[in-house]
């Protein structure tokens, strides 16, 4: 699984990242977690607001951060 943080790299974004790299890691969630910073490719997900949250490929989120149940719902791919 593919998790992808959208963002220039303000705080939201850096706590987002965060959180969803210590919950892969605390659940042993086999994910990936890249970081975008390029504008274009923001855009290209439909994103006005950052940080974006990208799971394999849908966009899961967009302008907040979402809670830890949430994401490893996303994370574990059962919503």
């Amino acid at each position: 699984m593919k998790v992808q943080i959208l963002g220039s790299g303000c705080a939201k974004c850096k706590t987002l990242e965060g959180r969803v790299r210590q919950l892969a890691a605390k659940y042993q969630l086999p994910v990936e977690v890249e970081k975008v910073t390029d504008l274009q490719e923001i855009i290209k997900y439909g994103i006005l607001t950052t940080p974006g949250l990208v799971v394999d490929g849908v966009v899961k989120s967009a302008g907040s951060i979402p809670k830890d149940d949430q994401l490893l719902l996303w994370m574990k791919g059962t919503s």
